[in-house]
């Protein structure tokens, strides 16, 4: 948070953070800002929203590509506008799950805590090879499709499954 208090970008804006999420009982936390700046568990249903508007708040600004949870009918009511993250990068979101799956298969994070104490053993760090390894892909949008690519780069076979079958993948 103080990094953010320093941003160039948010000179003149005050930045408060609560640990709190968002719901009727805490949305009074937001009392004289203009903003409030919402997550994918925060309650958006027309109590909070209500609550939020009666403390001032004029603008919700979502973390994240979904607005499903927020009650858009109640925004409009209450004159609330909302902004929200237009889309990821399908390859961030690829490449930071089969990161993961490297991270589990090779227990990195075990090793990394085991060198950190000067201990080198690699008892119980021992993965095995992803090459030649079946895995399956649900669902070949943007996000699986770009996954599926890089998990055959490891040499895995793919199976995929989407209601809506990409014939790019099927080449794979």
């Amino acid at each position: 948070l103080s990094r953010w208090r320093r941003h160039p970008q948010l000179e003149g804006w005050d930045v408060v953070a609560l640990p709190q999420r968002l719901g009727p009982a805490t949305a009074a936390a937001a009392q004289g800002c203009a903003a409030a700046c919402l997550f994918v568990n925060d309650d958006a249903g027309r109590p909070s929203l209500e609550a939020l508007a009666a403390a001032g708040v004029r603008h919700l600004a979502m973390r994240c590509a979904g607005y499903d949870r927020v009650d858009l009918v109640a925004c409009r009511d209450l004159g609330l506008s909302v902004s929200r993250v237009p889309k990821y990068s399908p390859y961030a979101v690829a490449e930071l799950s089969v990161a993961l799956i490297l991270n589990l298969n090779r227990q990195v994070h075990r090793a990394w805590a085991r060198s950190r104490d000067m201990n080198f053993s690699l008892a119980g760090l021992v993965g095995f090879d992803l090459h030649g390894k079946t895995v399956a892909v649900l669902g070949t949008g943007a996000i699986g499709s770009a996954a599926a690519r890089i998990l055959s780069g490891f040499g895995c076979r793919v199976v995929a499954f989407d209601s809506a079958p990409s014939a790019e993948l099927q080449a794979l």
